[in-house]
Order: C-alpha cells, then sequence, then structure tokens
C-alpha cells in the first residue's frame, strides 16, 4: 500500500467516519424520529428471528465491548497488572473468537429469515438486506483473522492496532503509521468497520442509540397500521 493510500485510509478517513457517525445520528434523531426504530417484523416469522436475534445481538455485543477495551485500554495498564501481550492476545482469541461464531450464526438465521420468507422479503429494503451483508462480510474477515493472529501470539500485531486506534481517539499524529505494517485482513477489517459507523446513520443500525425515555419526547404518534 502507498504511503498515501495508508496516511488517508488510517490517518484521515477514520475521523471522516466518525464524524459522519456522530453528526448524521444527531440529525437524523432530531429531523427524522419516526424512522427511528428497528424495523422488526416479528410479527411475520418470531421464532427464527428469536433465535437468530439472539445469538447475534450477544455475539455482537461482546464482539463490540471487547474491542473498544481491547483497543483503547493502554498498552501500560496491561503492562502494569502483569498481563502479557501474548496472553491478552489469546484471551482476545478465545474470546473474540467464541462471540464472533455466535453472532456468525445468529446472523446467518437473520439473513436466511429475511431472504427466504416471501412475506418478509417483501417488507424489506434494499438498506436492510445489504447492512446484513456487510455485517456478514466483516464478522468473517474477522474470524479469518484469527488464523493470522495465532501466527503472532506474541502480540505484536495487537499492540500496534492498539497504538493506532488510541492514537486515533486522542488526535494524535502519526497513528496511520502503525497500521502500515499490519497484515492485509486486518487492514480490510479496519476500513469495513471505520465504513460501517459511516454508514450508520443512514440504516436501521441506528436504534442502537434507542432508549425507551427517548420515545417519551417524540413530537406526535407513530402510526405502524393504518385504521
Amino acid at each position: 500500500m502507498t504511503d498515501w493510500a495508508n496516511t488517508f485510509l488510517f490517518g484521515i478517513y477514520p475521523y471522516v467516519c466518525l464524524t459522519v457517525f456522530l453528526v448524521g445520528s444527531i440529525i437524523r434523531f432530531d429531523r427524522e424520529q419516526y424512522s427511528w426504530r428497528s424495523q422488526s417484523s416479528q410479527l411475520l416469522r418470531r421464532r427464527q428471528l428469536t433465535w437468530g436475534s439472539n445469538l447475534f445481538h450477544v455475539g455482537i455485543l461482546v464482539i463490540f465491548f471487547g474491542h473498544l477495551g481491547g483497543l483503547l485500554t493502554p498498552v501500560a495498564f496491561f503492562d502494569w497488572v502483569g498481563i502479557s501481550h501474548g496472553a491478552k492476545q489469546m484471551m482476545a482469541i478465545v474470546v473474540g473468537g467464541t462471540a464472533g461464531t455466535l453472532c456468525m450464526i445468529g446472523l446467518i438465521m437473520l439473513i436466511h429469515r429475511r431472504l427466504f420468507d416471501a412475506r418478509i422479503r417483501v417488507t424489506s429494503s434494499f438498506g436492510d438486506i445489504a447492512i446484513l451483508f456487510i455485517l456478514f462480510v466483516q464478522l468473517g474477515l474477522g474470524l479469518a483473522s484469527i488464523a493470522v493472529s495465532l501466527n503472532h501470539l506474541d502480540g505484536s500485531e495487537m499492540v500496534r492496532l492498539m497504538s493506532w486506534a488510541q492514537h486515533i481517539v486522542t488526535f494524535r499524529a502519526g497513528a496511520a503509521d502503525f497500521a502500515a505494517s499490519v497484515a492485509p485482513i486486518f487492514k480490510v477489517h479496519l476500513v469495513l468497520g471505520m465504513t460501517i459507523f459511516l454508514i450508520f446513520p443512514f440504516t436501521r443500525l441506528v436504534h442502537i442509540w434507542s432508549a425507551p425515555i427517548w420515545y417519551l419526547g417524540r413530537r406526535g404518534y407513530q402510526v405502524v397500521r393504518a385504521r
């Protein structure tokens, strides 16, 4: 990868994605409250949704908070508590691999349900289906990266990714340099992950921000079925 491409993708693109993610979410909540929902199709087919949704959400929550804590916790903290880089990487492989597998099983069930149930397919938008496949690819990349991580049990790759993420969130220069030498699969995983943040405000994923209290302030009622 050329220097300019590496600088853009891992030094500039993260801020573009985070800006759109935050500003877009705020604008959509303020201006399009009636579209702010998970667009559940539970009434059309409940049983497969229950299994698929539960497996997916449990897995994705573990993955998200695992990535959040793993990438943003300072390296010095792990050194201070006596957790070696290799031990942390193995823990990430085991926990992430288990959660990723559960999430993938749930996601496959959700994709199958959305594509092969005629009623649900008719009520699904292009965005509904596209976001499921984007998440499928991202999960696949994450699971595939385990094989690469097993060849770097010294934790060197992990430390570079942690340093990249921590430089990004603290607005320090040189973040892209840490990503330059990581394995290609990690680079693709990072770029697609950032792209998910970029498109987040324009998809049903916005329901992640929802809490029941917010609906108390809605300016009117949402009609879900004609009388």
